[in-house]
């Protein structure tokens, strides 16, 4: 099961009592040997458990009293209308029939509907047992989705809506079981109705649900379902809005999706939220997660929310349509700064490599932020730090040797003072280029990365270290010790080592001559 259960939300009233009427006593369920199903379920307990969730009013075929909440309407005035006929028709077909003629006698006389704590009960079961290929695929093959779609056009229960909209998100993690959701007529726009309600633990089921489809071959289907601007503005408004970290969570992996989705189905749905202010939305999200890392406010529950806005913002830089508007955004830039300057990095280093790779993104379409942030040490500073983190991630670390090209070049025009800072900042972070150094010698081993750009954006870098380290031993012994008194102290025995490694690690020329440190060999 995907989330605990909870109480329904205090601003949802209990269900009515004989709308969930039934009798305590249900006959034991008959032997599976009849069943083609390989399992340690018998499978006639689980039509049990689905034959105990329809609501009274279907089971006595009281079609006309199945109503649903008023559904929302769009701008012009139109109601979002479900046509439930022929799923009611199959619910009742469930009803009749029987599997053998035994198990029909055998629960003629039993009420099928259950109250709410049994139901509860009983969902959970079928919560659980749906996360099984084989059980999910028996399910659906025994009419659980119509039964699913029944109660969820009459239940006014939050906890009962929960339950039904997690037994559809296991369901839909399947392939057989998902397909089988898209051709339940219905079924999915009763799902998306969910979405308007106010329980929080409804709506995370509810984005769960439309987030598992989103990577399938069934994208398209669901594309088009979530196309109504009023659909996608609610889904906006519960991630700009909810103050639950679980549902703000899961609201904004389902932005995650989408944005990572297969080009059919971002062409449908990106549009219409880059023109309701989804970038601006994530910059401000993103504000407000930075804004929580201080010591005061940390909470290691919060990370994995950042980490989702900076994944989302990274999947937007990278589509050409909507490159242009994240790279231009300096207050986007800025946080990204921001957070790759802050100290403590251990807690939320995932979404640190992921603000340096975003960072990377960036500076390739506008080249001139690179210049405010070449005299920023802080900057250079975390940047080096964030290295440690990236060793398992090859793509993160050509992002950091890519940025740290742009910044080099740019600094080796500086005047002393500021030459003689970046210098401290390079030997105080030397450990860590070497150890990154002996990572990428272990990578250099592939043909394929020999030959990548990769491995030029490495080489710039470490052109760039050279020729700064190599500019600083010239200046004057007094200047160095002058400046070092100031605060900055460089020792030359480091200098003289960062040097000995990265003229190891590269093919450095200065004139037409390869620049040798001299200490090497």
């Amino acid at each position: 099961m995907s989330i605990p259960p909870e109480s329904p939300s205090e601003h949802n009233e209990e269900a009515p009592e004989q709308e969930f009427q039934s009798s305590t006593h249900h006959p034991p369920a008959p032997s599976g040997e009849l069943f083609d199903i390989t399992t340690t379920v018998d499978p006639a307990y689980i039509i049990s458990l689905i034959r105990k969730l329809l609501p009274e009013n279907v089971k006595h075929g009281e079609r006309s009293k199945i109503t649903t909440s008023s559904p929302p309407e769009n701008e012009e005035g139109q109601s979002w209308s479900i046509d439930e006929s022929e799923n009611m028709k199959n619910v009742e077909t469930f009803v009749k029939q029987s599997v053998d003629d035994k198990f029909y006698c055998q629960n003629e006389r039993e009420d099928v509907a259950v109250g709410e704590e049994a139901w509860e009960e009983f969902g959970c079961i079928l919560w659980d047992l749906a996360a099984s290929k084989t059980h999910a695929e028996f399910m659906v093959e025994n009419f659980a989705l119509e039964v699913l779609l029944a109660t969820l056009l009459v239940s006014k229960s939050a906890r009962i809506t929960e339950i039904n909209l997690g037994i559809i998100g296991n369901l839909a993690c399947h392939d057989v079981s998902r397909k089988k959701i898209t051709t339940t007529d219905g079924l999915i726009g009763a799902v998306l109705q969910q979405l308007f309600l106010d329980d929080t633990a409804c709506l995370c089921e509810a984005c769960r649900l439309i987030t598992l489809f989103l990577p399938s071959n069934e994208s398209g289907f669901l594309a088009e379902a979530l196309q109504p601007e009023h659909i996608l503005c609610r889904i906006l408004w519960i991630v700009e809005n909810t103050l639950n970290i679980q549902l703000l969570e899961k609201s904004i992996n389902l932005l995650l999706a989408i944005a990572e989705s297969k080009q059919d189905v971002v062409a449908i749905l990106l549009p219409p939220l880059i023109k309701l202010g989804l970038p601006r939305s994530l910059v401000d999200l993103l504000s407000v997660e930075i804004s929580k890392l201080t010591p005061e406010e940390r909470s290691p529950e919060r990370y994995s929310i950042l980490d989702s806005i900076l994944q989302t913002v990274e999947a937007l830089s990278v589509i050409d349509d909507y490159s242009q508007e994240i790279c231009s955004n300096k207050e986007l830039f800025q946080l990204l700064v921001q957070l790759i300057k802050h100290p403590d990095k251990a807690e939320f280093a995932n979404s640190c490599v992921t603000a340096s790779v975003l960072t990377a993104n960036i500076l390739t379409d506008a080249t001139d932020l690179a210049l405010e942030i070449s005299q920023d040490t802080l900057f250079l500073q975390g940047l080096l730090g964030v290295f440690p983190f990236a060793s398992d991630d090859i793509e993160a670390r050509s992002a950091i040797w890519s940025i740290l090209a742009r910044l080099l070049v740019r600094i080796q025009k500086t005047d002393p003072s500021n030459l003689h800072q970046h210098v401290s900042v390079l030997t105080s972070k030397s450990g860590v280029v070497e150890d990154e150094l002996l990572i990428y010698n272990v990578d250099d081993s592939s043909e394929d990365h020999r030959s990548s750009t990769k491995l030029t954006a490495r080489t710039f870098a470490l052109n760039g270290i050279v020729e700064i380290l190599s500019r600083w031993r010239t200046l004057d012994d007094h200047m160095k010790g002058a400046l070092s008194m100031e605060g900055c102290y460089v020792n030359e025995g480091d200098v003289d080592k960062m040097l000995h490694y990265c003229c190891k690690y590269t093919k450095y020329t200065a004139g037409g001559e390869l620049m040798k440190d001299p200490t090497i060999d």
